[in-house]
This record gives C-alpha cells, structure tokens and sequence, in this order.
C-alpha cells in the first residue's frame, strides 16, 4: 500500500501503536489459560525458557544487578549494559546522581563527562559473577564493534546471553551488511545465544537472521527517551517494524526450518502497546520506560538512552521517570492503578484470553484493526474501524 506524496514519489503507510486495536476472539479464553512463555534457541539446539515474554532494556536507567535479578525471579531477564556506567564504576550512585542534578543546558556535558570514564574489564567479570550469585540469568549486552573481544569474556565468566546491540547495522553500497562477516564468526564461536539488533526492515531481520542470531531486536528511534527522529529524521512506527520484521522471521523459518524469535524494543508506553506488540509478531518485548519507573530502578527517577551520551551527535535525552511502584507490581501486580503500567502480565493474559491465544505464537494470528481515532472514540466520539488481520 502506498500514497503519492508528489510527482514521481510514492510513499507507504506505516503503523504505530496508537494506529491499531486488537479484535476480540471467538471463541475466547480465560486469562488463566494462555501460555506466555517465549524461548532462545541456544547453538547447541537446548532452549532457554522463560515464563515471560518481559525484557529489561539494557539502560543505565533501568538494569542493574538487583533489577536484573527480581525480573529473573518473576521470569522475565534483564540485561546489563557493558558499556554502562555499570562497568565503568565500582559504585556508580554518584554519577547517576550527578546525571539527575544536571539542568538541561548541563546534561550533555555532565553525560559526556561521567561516560568518558574507562570501561574497566574487572569489573565486567565482578558484575557477571554478582548476577550469577544474586540467581539473575546473566544477560549482558555490547557494541558490535567490541562483540569479538567481550563475547569470549564474558562466556566464559558464565555470561548465559549475549546481545550485541548498536544503534545502525546497515546494509552497504556492495551490498553486504557491514560486520555481518565478524557477527557470523561470533555466533558460531559462541556457545550462548547472541541477540543482534536493532533492525527495522524485512531485509535486514532477515540478514541477521542468516549470521546466526538466536534473537534479533526491532526497533529504530521509538523510544521515549530517543531523539534519532529529530536529530536524524530516520526510523519507523514499531507496528509496522515488527510485522516487517516477522514476516522476515517466517520467511526465513520456511527457506531454512530455524525459528528465530523477533523482539520489539522500545516505544512501549502501556500495558496496550505491549500486547499489540506481540499480536502483530513479536515473540517477547524489550521494556525501558515503564521499568524506569520502579522504586528499584537505578535511575531513581530519570531515564536515558544509550545515544544520549554520544561524544559527537547525542540522539537521546533525559526524561522524568517518577516511580509509580515496585518491579513487582509493574510486571505481576497487583496493579495500584488503572492506566496500563502496572501488572503487565495481567494485562497481557486477560489480553490474550480475549483474542482467543492460547500461546504467544497463536497471539500472532489475532484480528488487527486500523483504528487510528480510538482515543477519541472512548471519550464519546464516533469512529469506524477498518479490518486488516486474518478472519
């Protein structure tokens, strides 16, 4: 589908979550029916499965030690960023705390200044071992340019998953994706999962697919704290990213008989954009905004992204996360408010329940509305909707 935009210059229509509903199924489930579970496949074909499809982003703002662990307890993982204020500091309260006290004509500076600190390789392995003794699954997530150097490192410090993570993988003007080479000797070197991200398009889910990826992650500038859109212009709504994304995923899965999970990273606001995330194709959602705002979080009322600090050309921003509740509450409730940000899982079951899903997979096959007016609708005003999933 697309439109004109002028002469000799047509344009598709892309879709955000504010752009779609879900349809009720027929028949429906009870919440206490549906399995949310979602899996990595591992290189030697075993499975790590988790009883839900709940990520923590690798944040400063939102993953530490402690965070990681509780989201392990209640079944989910978090991953702790090698290129964080984590690695760089033995206790790095005081540099968060420097990075809340800043103005805004101050923060790029003062982020500048807290992240020009030296990774430090010790504290990459003491990090690793205090997940693994605080029973965390030890998730951890770099560069793509230092991926062939932290891979190894970290496997064999008991590392379980490896996300390497880099704002652009593009495809070059030879046509060939740029590290796709190095990340391919990666995967087959390790014996973790390795998740590559972030992508948007059928074209390159696909490629990182065929490098080995256990995971890839899909998402390019949604999130709340990014501002790739208005530094870069570039990006695209995340409904239409992940349905792009997991039509690559069965397209591969039909050429090659691998299943390789699609994870929708950021821009998630509510409980609503989660579950719509899932039916249009994701297997499990990467999560940083709504965990920022848990009384536990690190960011201790503020969330950054990982570009905001860029040396050159920062492309995120700092932005209030008031804590609204525990990790607990926000995943698993009870939920102490009615607007979509605690008690994820709830919502995602009572969601599934009404679609008729009983699994993640099935989740994918739910009706999809364009529903672009819905806001408005709730608040009395008559809009109609157009139908554009499966029967």
């Amino acid at each position: 589908m697309g439109i004109w935009i002028g002469r000799n210059r047509k344009v598709r229509i892309a879709y955000g979550f504010d752009d779609i509903s879900l349809s009720p199924g027929d028949p429906s489930l009870a919440a206490t029916e549906v399995d949310t579970s979602f899996s990595l496949r591992r290189p030697d074909g075993q499975e790590l499965v988790f009883k839900i499809p709940l990520i923590a982003s690798a944040m400063d703002s939102v993953s530490n030690v402690a965070t990681c662990a509780e989201i392990s307890a209640l079944g989910g993982f978090g991953v702790l960023n090698l290129h964080g204020l984590q690695t760089r500091y033995e206790d790095p309260a005081s540099a968060i705390e420097e990075i809340n006290r800043a103005s805004a004509g101050e923060l790029t500076g003062v982020l500048r200044k807290v992240y020009a600190e030296p990774i430090k390789d010790e504290l990459i392995v003491q990090r690793i071992k205090e997940l693994i003794a605080a029973g965390a699954t030890p998730a951890v997530s770099c560069l793509a340019d230092t991926a062939g150097r932290l891979g190894p490192l970290v496997q064999a410090q008991g590392a379980k998953i490896l996300v390497v993570q880099s704002p652009a993988l593009n495809l070059g003007r030879d046509g060939r994706y740029s590290r796709s080479s190095d990340l391919s000797a990666l995967c087959r070197a390790l014996s973790i999962p390795v998740i590559i991200g972030n992508v948007v398009t059928f074209k390159a889910a696909e490629a990182f697919m065929a490098v080995g990826a256990a995971a890839i992650l899909v998402g390019m500038g949604p999130g709340a704290a990014s501002r790739s859109q208005v530094v870069l212009g570039v990006g695209l709504p995340q409904v239409t990213a992940t349905v792009d994304c997991a039509a690559a995923r069965d397209h591969y899965l039909k050429q090659t008989g691998r299943y390789v999970p699609v994870i929708t990273d950021g821009g998630m606001r509510r409980s609503e954009d989660i579950c719509k995330a899932l039916a249009c194709g994701s297997d499990a959602v990467m999560v940083g905004g709504l965990f920022a705002r848990a009384r536990e979080a690190p960011g201790r009322g503020s969330h950054w992204g990982m570009q905001t600090y860029h040396p050159e050309l920062p492309q995120g921003t700092r932005i209030p996360a008031e804590p609204n509740g525990s990790l607990r509450e926000i995943i698993s409730g009870p939920a102490l408010t009615d607007d979509g940000m605690q008690n994820l899982m709830g919502a995602i079951s009572a969601c599934m329940g009404l679609v008729g899903a009983r699994t993640i997979r099935e989740f994918h096959n739910a009706e999809i509305v364009i529903a672009p007016n819905m806001q408005r609708e709730l608040n009395g005003k008559h809009v109609q909707f157009g139908a554009i999933g499966p029967a």
